[in-house]
């Protein structure tokens, strides 16, 4: 498994937010400008996290339900690669994102939280060939015990297109998700809630690194 680490700053304050980035960016793939943050602070966090880690990628958690061109664009151009957009949108906005993407080199990725039928609608909406989908537990499904690692094994049997998963994702998850070789694996609150945002960082590429080194040695 070579998947790519994807740390969720999923706060209200960009100061905080810089503050942990400064912290996980040795460790992570992807920034990702979550969801709350965008919605407390705008499109300014983007254009912060690329000003700070112009190495890294980064993602903006928009979960776009409409006007697809439009949202997507607003990512971009504050320098964002990759954007979200919810599975539950009307097929045209996810067309209009993937479409927007696909002219300004960047990613889509499709979130499935919150579908009654996940799996069907993933692979209704694979015609649009989005970069990713993301199999996403909520923080509200996950205060009732849900887990992310529900129906995996169908859906890469069913679906022939790269996957994220999220949804309370700690170290000790790792080798459960490995099997079903997801490309991103994307933890938020473990590392961000964490007293030590760069060593939970660091933990989780460890268990995923030793992951890649015990199947490179079988």
């Amino acid at each position: 498994m070579k998947a790519l680490l994807q740390v969720a700053l999923d706060f209200q304050d960009l100061g905080r937010a810089l503050e942990v980035a400064r912290a996980v960016h040795f460790h992570a793939d992807i920034l990702e400008a979550g969801t709350p943050l965008i919605k407390s602070e705008g499109m300014r966090v983007v254009r912060a996290l690329k000003e700070g880690f112009p190495e890294r990628v980064i993602f903006a958690d928009l979960k776009i339900m409409d006007a697809g061109t439009l949202e997507a664009s607003m990512a971009f151009d504050a320098g964002a690669e990759m954007v979200s957009v919810c599975a539950q949108a009307p097929v045209e906005t996810v067309a209009e994102a993937v479409e927007e993407a696909r002219r300004r080199g960047g990613k889509v990725m499709v979130d499935l939280i919150g579908s009654r039928d996940w799996l069907a609608r993933a692979v209704e909406l694979s015609r649009l060939r989005p970069d990713y989908f993301c199999i996403h537990t909520g923080l509200d499904e996950q205060a009732r015990g849900r887990r992310p690692f529900e129906g995996l094994g169908e859906f890469v049997r069913t679906v022939a297109l790269p996957y994220g998963i999220a949804g309370g994702i700690r170290p000790e998850d790792i080798p459960l998700i490995a099997p079903y070789n997801p490309s991103i694996i994307i933890v938020g609150g473990y590392i961000t809630g964490s007293e030590d945002p760069g060593e939970a960082a660091r933990r989780v590429r460890e268990a995923m690194v030793a992951l890649v080194r015990q199947g490179e040695g079988s």
